[in-house]
């Protein structure tokens, strides 16, 4: 296998290292640990800090947030690993909120492509696909920088996932959903059970479904995890002045509404509590940490408004159950919009999706929550053409209001300029970017390009 560059001469920056590693590999995912564990024991990458592994089909990035928010308000050096990125690949690697430098992320691929070609003893290089260096480089980057605490998001699944190379503390799954269904399985009990693969005898092993598959339950049971499941053993329950963390159906905290959007999010910052909880001999936090990081977490990309922008609001949302979140927030936003002014709430939709995901399913969802949908494709190789997106959206809506554009910015521009020429009539109209980080990326980077000051980092 050619490896494409000598280490005499490596890419040249942060950009020619993710070219190259793109195409080092002839898939984009390639599941299984013996190639990503080879190449850590060359790297001698044993880290000695805690680790927690967060799994889950939607509520990741947030639970991910929140927990890097508490350890960092109770005084620990906090590494956070998630993906994809929005804007830019450094948001992957952070290490108390500040991402990755490109000098560092260069180093860290520097460290492991070494390490994948092997020396002369080793004798063989090995193939790693683009996620599976960049958790490698991300977790070198964490020892290099003596993290306390590393939370690390698992990418796809859990059980097969690059991440779970590396022995958790705690781990986390936030739910169970149909998505990535040619690989994972096209049933929740089939999902279930690779997501279960991040538990570990005798740790913590977290669940926030309500009603989670026998699968996951089965697995837990059968590696002999410490399984604490939501409703059951840790749960939380609305007060007038924010919300009760409950342990065993005991209150135990007084917590404020966390400032991600969403009464979802309560079940997200429960299972991340529960994790501190649970780490509480090895990584003492106080309450008033955990307050702290509920009242300014703040995440790009989940029902997320720039102050610049009051009436423009980004979502990821790329499944059903997401969807659903978007939908609730949506419902919200009308109705507390509508009862302050008295005038309704228009929704105008810039909207994309991939080609693998369930589009039909998406728009099903949302059908009652928006008004105007502005569509266009994703410039990627999975991306859903304009054609097939306007059926997805005419088969659930024979009636529906769709214009078409040739990307992005095009139907950003147009749902902006139908907002301002309506405001008299319409003050209240919101325009939502959702269906994949695709779409939330291609009009945050329009914004980027064409306003004066850019998206503040979070």
């Amino acid at each position: 296998m050619s490896n494409g560059f000598s280490l005499e001469a490596p890419p040249k920056d942060l950009s020619a290292w993710l070219t190259y590693i793109e195409q080092l590999h002839p898939s984009a995912i390639e599941m299984g640990l013996g190639r990503i564990k080879t190449v850590a024991d060359r790297l001698a990458l044993k880290p000695t800090f805690k680790i927690i592994t967060v799994a889950g089909t939607n509520g990741k990035g947030s639970t991910c947030t929140m927990l890097s928010q508490i350890y960092q308000h109770a005084g620990y050096r906090v590494g956070c690993y998630t993906s994809p990125h929005i804007l830019r690949y450094n948001e992957r690697v952070q290490v108390n909120g500040q991402e990755a430098s490109d000098a560092s992320l260069c180093a860290a691929f520097a460290a492991v492509e070494a390490a994948r070609l092997g020396t002369a003893n080793q004798s063989f290089a090995i193939s790693l696909t683009y996620f599976e260096i960049g958790t490698l480089a991300a977790v070198w980057h964490f020892v290099q920088t003596g993290v306390d605490v590393a939370v690390l998001e698992i990418g796809l699944g859990g059980r097969l996932d690059a991440v779970n190379a590396f022995e958790p503390d705690c781990t986390i799954v936030t739910n169970v959903d149909l998505d990535h269904q040619d690989l994972l399985g096209d049933t929740r009990e089939l999902i279930g059970y690779e997501k279960a693969g991040v538990y570990r005898a005798s740790i913590p092993a977290i669940c926030g479904d309500i009603n989670p598959p026998s699968t996951l339950i089965a697995y837990a049971k059968e590696v002999k995890a410490d399984l604490k499941c939501v409703q059951h053993e840790f749960g939380y329950e609305l007060a007038d002045a924010g919300w009760y963390y409950l342990n065993n159906q005991q209150r135990v905290y007084h917590l404020p509404i966390p400032a991600l959007k969403g009464q979802y999010q309560l079940t997200n910052a429960a299972c991340a509590i529960t994790a501190v909880t649970a780490l509480q001999s090895v990584l003492p936090v106080a309450l008033e940490s955990i307050v702290k990081a509920m009242q300014e977490i703040k995440l790009m990309g989940r029902f997320y408004t720039d102050e610049r922008f009051p009436w423009l609001i980004f979502d990821v949302a790329h499944n059903p159950h997401a969807a659903v979140a978007l939908a609730e927030n949506l419902k919200s936003l009308k109705s507390l919009t509508s009862n302050k002014s008295g005038e309704p709430v228009r929704i105008l939709s810039v909207f994309s999706m991939l080609a693998d995901k369930d589009i039909k399913g998406v728009v099903e969802i949302l059908k009652g929550e928006v008004d105007t949908w502005y569509v266009a494709p994703i410039e990627h190789a999975r991306g859903t053409s304009v054609k097939a997106l306007v059926t997805a959206i005419h088969e659930v809506i024979p009636d529906a209001s769709v214009k078409t554009f040739a990307s992005l910015a095009d139907a950003y521009t147009q749902a902006y300029l139908d907002r301002e020429s309506c405001i008299e009539q319409h003050e209240n109209d919101k325009i939502v970017a959702f269906g994949s980080f695709f779409t939330v990326s291609s009009v945050m980077q329009y914004l980027n390009e064409h306003v004066n000051t850019p998206l503040r980092k979070q």
